[in-house]
């Protein structure tokens, strides 16, 4: 069983208010990444904090199942690490951020086709970058459940590089994240991606 894990538990509010509830052609800015996370896995799980009922609830409204992360404060990789241990039954993990908008639901597919067929992690490559969203099979809960960075999973993804099957795709919304509102581009539009922390190969 293939989980997703949508981390929705940052509190940015470079937009002055948090970014996860702006509105993107009408919808959430989260609900269109947990969109094109869900029709991907068999389980979706979103991790988010104890207070952002509101969030929680349009999330859950999208065939989410809702965490909530008491260390959410400690940043991203306090997330991910929780959420993969409340999953432990899962053979591996489809994990996006729920600020990155952009990335289509075929470009999820193709990532979790991979873990499905064995590969221990696996990454979209959009122009020779590696972005985001990543899966991670099984054999790696361990060493993600003990993550407290704030980056998160990339000093693992580092340490395995030579496990890491890349999964080229015309995506440049694995690339773009939204921390501003100069970077809410209509979905019809063609956006300019803007590289996400630690995204490049």
């Amino acid at each position: 069983m293939i989980t997703g894990l949508l981390l929705a538990a940052g509190r940015d509010r470079r937009f002055g208010s948090p970014n996860l509830a702006q509105p993107l052609d009408g919808v959430p800015l989260a609900i269109h990444s947990a969109r094109a996370l869900r029709g991907a896995v068999d389980r979706a799980v979103a991790v988010v904090r104890a207070d952002d009922l509101a969030l929680a609830a349009k999330l859950r409204k999208a065939g989410f199942e809702i965490i909530c992360c008491p260390d959410a404060h400690s940043g991203q990789g306090a997330s991910l690490a929780f959420g993969v241990r409340m999953t432990g039954g899962s053979t591996g993990w489809l994990v996006a951020l729920a600020d990155m908008p952009y990335i289509k639901p075929e470009t999820a597919q193709a990532v979790a086709a991979q873990l499905r067929l064995g590969a221990i992690i696996a990454a979209p490559y959009f122009c020779g970058h590696r972005g985001h969203l990543m899966g991670f099979a099984r054999a790696l809960g361990p060493q993600l459940s003990a993550i407290t960075s704030d980056a998160g999973a990339l000093a693992l993804i580092k340490a395995h590089r030579e496990l890491l099957v890349a999964v080229p795709c015309s995506d440049s919304g694995v690339l773009a994240d939204a921390d501003t509102l100069k970077d809410l581009l209509p979905l019809t539009g063609t956006q300019s991606p803007r590289m996400v922390h630690g995204a490049r190969s």
